[in-house]
């Protein structure tokens, strides 16, 4: 047996009953909370183009988009995905070597749902499964270092999950699994240097491929099934050597995913909480500061605070500004705040917070990197005009692992970002049908987000 053959059995043998009541909570507050990232990136630019493009391509009206209309489900994967991703506020996993966002996989495994009838549990189970896929393999097989990005690791989660909602046999499932593994290998050039619009795009756009290959697949269409293991596959090409047993897998890999409290790449999200807080404590504003120094684990150093992805300092979109911490950090203590607002072209130009970004001095910590990613330490000084001087250091923030985001506090996220897109009527349905999915239909499900 190869090792897509192992996963594909695994895939095929995962039901609603392997899951914890905790995993299948923390899947619905996931649901949620992505679905209010799509409903508040409704408006954005991205979005209008592919769906231009989109509908001048056509497409059987077979699956919902969110918001209104319908399409082929891959292009409905494709353009429902970037609605979850564009505002990068959804959640994220965090391992060593290795960050991905699991609820990238929620738009395919919705269209597969909707498209094969599926039942709320099926649809539970099979985004499970992509979320333990994603993550197991993001903790053994990072690329990132060889210049790979996680969309990479992706294109077996969205294939394994949609897969599974579309109730494909062993074989076909392990054949789906190969074709979209062995195709849909992105670079991390994607996140480094100059950022682009397709930061947010790239998995959406892997993922509609991804979904093809499972239809391919269930018309018998053959991959590699060496795609792991084999001469020029994923570990000998890529990843390197690595074992999963998957016959020892479990469906809990959701609860080791985090939430986002702030609307800024997962690792700033500490230190963000650690500024806003000295803001609070010491009555700071933006005048008052002469320079701020940011001592920060090294993933984040390196991804957001100008280390090996590229420097951060010079802003001048929404992408380059989520993934600047110089530029998240000075937005926070203008604003007291980071939302999507802060990612408004009129923000980011601002000549307060151009000012302000260059007196940050970010600064990686081999005794902070030590701890990560068990905790996303960090410590902020700041250093005023005046000659005072301020300093706090934390481990995590509300939405980590110590400190997991209930329902609650997912319903007041949801809340805030469909405010102005959305009524008050419209806004209660979907989160009364999301915190009882398990019991809808997934069809009835993407009635509640038609609505335009």
């Amino acid at each position: 047996m190869t090792c897509v053959e192992g996963l594909a059995e695994f895939v095929h043998a995962a039901r609603f009953g392997d899951m914890s009541s905790k995993a299948v909570e923390q899947l619905k507050i996931r649901v949620l909370d992505s679905l209010g990232c799509a409903i508040g990136a409704l408006q954005s630019q991205p979005v209008k183009s592919i769906r231009k493009i989109e509908s001048e391509f056509g497409g059987l009206p077979l699956c919902t988009l969110i918001g209104g209309a319908k399409t082929a489900p891959d292009r409905a994967a494709l353009i429902n995905g970037t609605l979850v991703r564009y505002l990068d506020f959804n959640d994220s996993f965090l391992a060593k070597g290795e960050t991905c966002h699991p609820s990238d996989n929620l738009a395919s495994v919705l269209a597969a749902s909707e498209y094969a009838g599926a039942s709320g549990k099926e649809f539970l189970v099979a985004l499970a499964v992509a979320y333990q896929v994603q993550c197991r393999l993001s903790e053994v097989a990072p690329v990132r270092y060889k210049g790979f990005d996680h969309v990479t690791q992706g294109a077996y989660a969205v294939a394994a999950g949609v897969s599974k909602a579309l109730r494909l046999d062993t074989a076909k499932t392990a054949n789906a699994i190969a074709i979209s593994g062995t195709s849909l290998n992105a670079l991390r050039v994607t996140r480094t240097g100059k950022l682009s619009n397709w930061k947010g795009i790239a998995y959406p756009f892997m993922a509609s491929c991804a979904l093809h290959a499972a239809f391919l697949a269930s018309e018998g269409i053959t991959g590699p099934l060496e795609v792991f293991e084999g001469n020029k596959g994923f570990m000998d090409s890529i990843a390197g050597r690595f074992e999963i047993d998957w016959q020892k897998e479990n469906l809990e890999a959701v609860n080791r995913t985090i939430l986002k409290k702030y609307n800024a790449e997962i690792h700033s999200q500490s230190a963000i909480d650690c500024l806003l807080s000295l803001r609070k404590q010491e009555g700071i504003r933006a005048k008052d500061v002469d320079s701020i120094n940011v001592s920060i684990f090294d993933v984040a150093y390196n991804i957001i605070g100008g280390g090996e992805e590229g420097g951060k300092k010079l802003v001048r979109t929404k992408e380059e500004a989520d993934h600047s911490l110089p530029y998240i950090l000075a937005a926070a203590l203008i604003d007291g705040k980071v939302t999507p607002e802060q990612y408004l072209h009129q923000k980011i130009m601002r000549s307060d917070v151009q000012a302000l970004l260059k007196k940050l001095q970010i600064t990686p910590s081999a005794e902070l990197s030590k701890s990560f990613p068990n905790t996303m330490p960090c410590e902020i000084t700041i250093h005023l005009k005046n000659g005072k001087t301020v300093t706090k250091a934390v481990e995590d923030y509300e939405g980590f692992l110590t400190r997991p985001m209930n329902l609650a506090g997912a319903i007041e996220k949801f809340s805030s970002l469909v405010s102005g897109f959305i009524d008050e009527e419209r806004k209660k349905k979907i989160i009364d049908v999301i915190t009882h999915l398990e019991k809808k239909e997934v069809r009835k499900i993407m009635k509640t987000l038609t609505f335009s």
